[in-house]
Protein backbone atom coordinates (compact mmCIF):
# COMPACT_ATOMS: atom_id res chain seq x y z
CA UNK A 1 0.00 0.00 0.00
CA UNK A 2 1.27 3.28 -0.78
CA UNK A 3 2.37 5.79 2.05
CA UNK A 4 -0.39 8.15 1.35
CA UNK A 5 -3.23 5.53 0.51
CA UNK A 6 -6.67 7.44 1.63
CA UNK A 7 -5.17 10.87 1.84
CA UNK A 8 -6.25 14.03 -0.49
CA UNK A 9 -4.39 16.71 -1.05
CA UNK A 10 -4.78 20.24 -1.93
CA UNK A 11 -1.51 21.99 -3.66
CA UNK A 12 -2.20 25.36 -4.62
CA UNK A 13 -0.58 26.91 -7.56
CA UNK A 14 0.30 23.66 -8.89
CA UNK A 15 -0.16 23.52 -12.50
CA UNK A 16 3.44 23.41 -12.99
CA UNK A 17 7.05 24.03 -11.87
CA UNK A 18 7.05 22.97 -8.29
CA UNK A 19 3.77 22.66 -7.41
CA UNK A 20 3.44 20.05 -10.94
CA UNK A 21 6.06 18.18 -9.66
CA UNK A 22 4.52 17.52 -5.81
CA UNK A 23 0.97 17.27 -7.29
CA UNK A 24 1.95 14.18 -9.42
CA UNK A 25 4.56 13.04 -6.30
CA UNK A 26 1.31 12.60 -3.60
CA UNK A 27 -0.44 10.89 -6.40
CA UNK A 28 2.00 8.45 -7.09
CA UNK A 29 2.26 8.07 -3.10
CA UNK A 30 -1.58 7.29 -3.13
CA UNK A 31 -3.23 10.55 -2.59
CA UNK A 32 -6.44 12.23 -4.02
CA UNK A 33 -4.84 15.75 -5.77
CA UNK A 34 -6.79 18.81 -6.40
CA UNK A 35 -4.29 21.67 -7.42
CA UNK A 36 -5.29 25.23 -8.36
CA UNK A 37 -4.12 27.20 -10.78
CA UNK A 38 -4.68 31.19 -11.87
CA UNK A 39 -3.76 30.94 -15.73
CA UNK A 40 -2.98 28.12 -18.18
CA UNK A 41 -6.09 25.82 -17.68
CA UNK A 42 -5.12 23.35 -20.29
CA UNK A 43 -1.76 22.66 -18.61
CA UNK A 44 -4.04 22.14 -15.26
CA UNK A 45 -5.86 19.58 -16.93
CA UNK A 46 -2.97 17.78 -19.08
CA UNK A 47 -1.27 17.42 -15.20
CA UNK A 48 -5.34 16.40 -13.54
CA UNK A 49 -5.38 13.63 -17.42
CA UNK A 50 -1.90 12.48 -16.50
CA UNK A 51 -2.85 11.45 -12.58
CA UNK A 52 -5.96 9.70 -13.60
CA UNK A 53 -4.29 7.88 -16.59
CA UNK A 54 -1.60 7.22 -13.66
CA UNK A 55 -4.24 5.79 -11.62
CA UNK A 56 -5.02 8.37 -9.91
CA UNK A 57 -7.67 10.96 -8.90
CA UNK A 58 -7.22 14.73 -9.18
CA UNK A 59 -9.16 18.13 -9.57
CA UNK A 60 -7.84 21.73 -11.33
CA UNK A 61 -9.89 24.48 -9.55
CA UNK A 62 -9.50 28.28 -11.07
CA UNK A 63 -8.28 30.22 -8.12
CA UNK A 64 -6.00 32.96 -8.23
CA UNK A 65 -3.54 33.02 -4.98
CA UNK A 66 -3.94 37.11 -5.09
CA UNK A 67 -7.95 37.09 -4.47
CA UNK A 68 -8.47 35.59 -1.08
CA UNK A 69 -12.09 34.66 -0.98
CA UNK A 70 -11.23 32.66 -4.30
CA UNK A 71 -8.57 30.77 -2.37
CA UNK A 72 -11.03 29.84 0.44
CA UNK A 73 -13.67 28.59 -2.06
CA UNK A 74 -11.18 26.46 -3.38
CA UNK A 75 -10.36 24.44 -0.19
CA UNK A 76 -13.97 24.41 0.15
CA UNK A 77 -14.86 22.90 -2.76
CA UNK A 78 -11.47 20.41 -2.74
CA UNK A 79 -12.90 19.10 0.72
CA UNK A 80 -16.11 18.74 -0.82
CA UNK A 81 -14.60 16.78 -3.58
CA UNK A 82 -12.71 14.67 -1.70
CA UNK A 83 -14.61 14.53 1.62
CA UNK A 84 -11.94 15.96 3.73
CA UNK A 85 -8.41 17.29 3.66
CA UNK A 86 -5.37 15.84 4.73
CA UNK A 87 -2.65 18.16 3.38
CA UNK A 88 -2.13 21.14 2.35
CA UNK A 89 0.68 22.62 0.68
CA UNK A 90 0.71 26.06 0.17
CA UNK A 91 2.77 26.90 -3.01
CA UNK A 92 1.28 29.37 -5.16
CA UNK A 93 4.08 32.60 -5.11
CA UNK A 94 5.50 35.43 -6.85
CA UNK A 95 8.81 36.66 -6.91
CA UNK A 96 8.86 40.32 -6.07
CA UNK A 97 12.37 41.78 -7.11
CA UNK A 98 13.24 45.50 -6.74
CA UNK A 99 14.90 48.04 -5.05
CA UNK A 100 13.40 49.59 -1.85
CA UNK A 101 13.15 52.88 -3.31
CA UNK A 102 11.04 52.20 -6.94
CA UNK A 103 9.14 49.05 -5.36
CA UNK A 104 5.61 50.23 -6.38
CA UNK A 105 3.34 50.05 -3.45
CA UNK A 106 0.58 47.81 -5.46
CA UNK A 107 3.33 45.15 -6.40
CA UNK A 108 3.72 44.98 -2.39
CA UNK A 109 0.57 44.18 -1.82
CA UNK A 110 0.21 41.91 -4.68
CA UNK A 111 3.38 39.98 -2.69
CA UNK A 112 1.92 40.44 0.77
CA UNK A 113 -1.38 38.67 -1.10
CA UNK A 114 -0.34 35.69 -2.81
CA UNK A 115 2.90 35.13 -0.82
CA UNK A 116 1.52 35.65 2.83
CA UNK A 117 -2.16 36.22 2.82
CA UNK A 118 -2.98 33.52 0.77
CA UNK A 119 -1.09 31.29 2.83
CA UNK A 120 -3.18 32.71 6.12
CA UNK A 121 -6.77 31.61 4.15
CA UNK A 122 -6.02 28.59 2.62
CA UNK A 123 -4.67 27.26 6.09
CA UNK A 124 -7.64 29.52 7.97
CA UNK A 125 -9.83 27.53 6.25
CA UNK A 126 -8.83 24.12 5.71
CA UNK A 127 -8.35 23.44 9.01
CA UNK A 128 -12.15 23.15 9.26
CA UNK A 129 -12.00 20.31 6.73
CA UNK A 130 -8.64 18.63 7.99
CA UNK A 131 -8.79 15.20 10.33
CA UNK A 132 -7.12 15.27 13.49
CA UNK A 133 -3.08 14.17 12.05
CA UNK A 134 -2.80 16.14 8.86
CA UNK A 135 -0.34 17.70 7.38
CA UNK A 136 0.12 21.58 6.73
CA UNK A 137 3.25 22.38 3.93
CA UNK A 138 4.26 25.61 2.59
CA UNK A 139 7.02 26.47 -0.32
CA UNK A 140 9.24 29.10 1.35
CA UNK A 141 12.63 29.91 0.36
CA UNK A 142 16.09 30.28 1.52
CA UNK A 143 16.06 34.15 0.33
CA UNK A 144 14.58 33.99 4.06
CA UNK A 145 17.71 33.22 5.64
CA UNK A 146 19.68 34.74 2.85
CA UNK A 147 19.24 37.20 0.81
CA UNK A 148 23.41 38.17 -1.05
CA UNK A 149 21.89 40.32 -4.11
CA UNK A 150 20.38 43.47 -3.96
CA UNK A 151 16.36 43.90 -4.75
CA UNK A 152 15.19 41.06 -2.67
CA UNK A 153 13.67 42.88 0.28
CA UNK A 154 10.55 42.35 -0.32
CA UNK A 155 10.44 38.23 -1.19
CA UNK A 156 12.38 37.56 1.51
CA UNK A 157 9.90 39.39 3.69
CA UNK A 158 7.38 37.73 2.47
CA UNK A 159 9.01 34.49 2.66
CA UNK A 160 10.48 35.45 6.39
CA UNK A 161 6.75 36.19 7.11
CA UNK A 162 5.44 32.32 6.20
CA UNK A 163 8.98 30.74 8.16
CA UNK A 164 7.62 32.51 11.46
CA UNK A 165 3.87 31.90 10.88
CA UNK A 166 5.16 28.02 11.04
CA UNK A 167 6.32 28.33 13.97
CA UNK A 168 3.19 29.96 15.45
CA UNK A 169 1.16 26.84 13.40
CA UNK A 170 2.90 24.40 15.15
CA UNK A 171 1.99 25.30 18.45
CA UNK A 172 -1.69 26.33 17.61
CA UNK A 173 -2.10 23.41 15.88
CA UNK A 174 -0.12 20.83 17.49
CA UNK A 175 -2.59 19.58 19.95
CA UNK A 176 -4.41 18.13 17.05
CA UNK A 177 -1.29 16.26 16.15
CA UNK A 178 -1.49 18.48 12.77
CA UNK A 179 2.11 19.00 11.78
CA UNK A 180 2.78 22.86 9.95
CA UNK A 181 5.94 22.57 8.18
CA UNK A 182 8.33 25.53 5.77
CA UNK A 183 10.35 23.97 2.88
CA UNK A 184 12.57 26.87 1.76
CA UNK A 185 14.50 25.55 -2.00
CA UNK A 186 17.14 27.23 -3.37
CA UNK A 187 17.64 27.54 -7.00
CA UNK A 188 15.48 25.26 -9.03
CA UNK A 189 15.21 24.56 -12.70
CA UNK A 190 11.59 25.83 -13.75
CA UNK A 191 10.42 27.88 -16.79
CA UNK A 192 10.22 30.89 -14.28
CA UNK A 193 13.71 30.41 -12.99
CA UNK A 194 15.95 28.31 -15.84
CA UNK A 195 19.10 26.50 -14.62
CA UNK A 196 20.35 28.05 -18.36
CA UNK A 197 18.95 31.36 -17.30
CA UNK A 198 20.44 34.70 -17.22
CA UNK A 199 21.49 34.63 -13.24
CA UNK A 200 22.27 31.10 -13.64
CA UNK A 201 25.87 31.90 -13.54
CA UNK A 202 25.46 34.15 -10.21
CA UNK A 203 23.13 31.50 -8.60
CA UNK A 204 25.74 29.03 -8.91
CA UNK A 205 28.78 30.63 -7.44
CA UNK A 206 26.83 31.29 -4.60
CA UNK A 207 25.89 27.28 -4.09
CA UNK A 208 27.98 24.48 -2.40
CA UNK A 209 26.48 22.04 -5.26
CA UNK A 210 27.26 23.68 -8.69
CA UNK A 211 23.41 22.39 -10.10
CA UNK A 212 20.07 23.89 -9.67
CA UNK A 213 17.80 21.75 -7.85
CA UNK A 214 14.97 19.47 -10.01
CA UNK A 215 11.39 20.36 -9.01
CA UNK A 216 11.11 16.30 -8.68
CA UNK A 217 13.95 17.00 -5.21
CA UNK A 218 11.33 19.20 -3.91
CA UNK A 219 8.33 17.09 -4.10
CA UNK A 220 10.32 14.46 -2.28
CA UNK A 221 10.60 16.84 0.79
CA UNK A 222 7.42 17.31 0.35
CA UNK A 223 5.93 13.74 -0.15
CA UNK A 224 7.98 12.88 3.15
CA UNK A 225 6.74 15.42 5.47
CA UNK A 226 3.43 14.83 4.02
CA UNK A 227 3.89 11.16 4.64
CA UNK A 228 3.18 8.71 8.02
CA UNK A 229 7.25 9.04 8.74
CA UNK A 230 7.54 12.64 9.44
CA UNK A 231 5.05 12.29 12.07
CA UNK A 232 7.40 14.33 14.70
CA UNK A 233 8.86 17.10 12.45
CA UNK A 234 6.91 20.23 12.84
CA UNK A 235 7.55 24.06 13.43
CA UNK A 236 10.53 23.71 11.07
CA UNK A 237 11.70 25.65 8.07
CA UNK A 238 13.85 22.85 5.90
CA UNK A 239 16.66 24.02 3.18
CA UNK A 240 16.94 22.02 0.54
CA UNK A 241 19.59 24.91 -1.49
CA UNK A 242 22.44 22.73 -2.84
CA UNK A 243 24.21 24.85 -0.01
CA UNK A 244 23.53 28.39 -0.72
CA UNK A 245 22.80 29.57 2.41
CA UNK A 246 25.56 27.43 4.24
Amino acid sequence: MAALTGKSALVTGGSRGIGAAIAKRLAQDGADVAITYSASPERAQQLVDEIAKAGGKALAIKADAADQAAVRAAVQQAATEFGKLDILVNNAGVLALGSITDFLPDDFEKALSVNVRSVFTAIHEVVKHMPDGGRIITIGSVNSERMPFQGGSVYALTKGAVASFTKGLARDLGTRNITVNNIQPGPVDTEANPASGPFADTMLGLMALKRYGHADEIAAMAAYLAGPEAGYITGASLLIDGGFAA
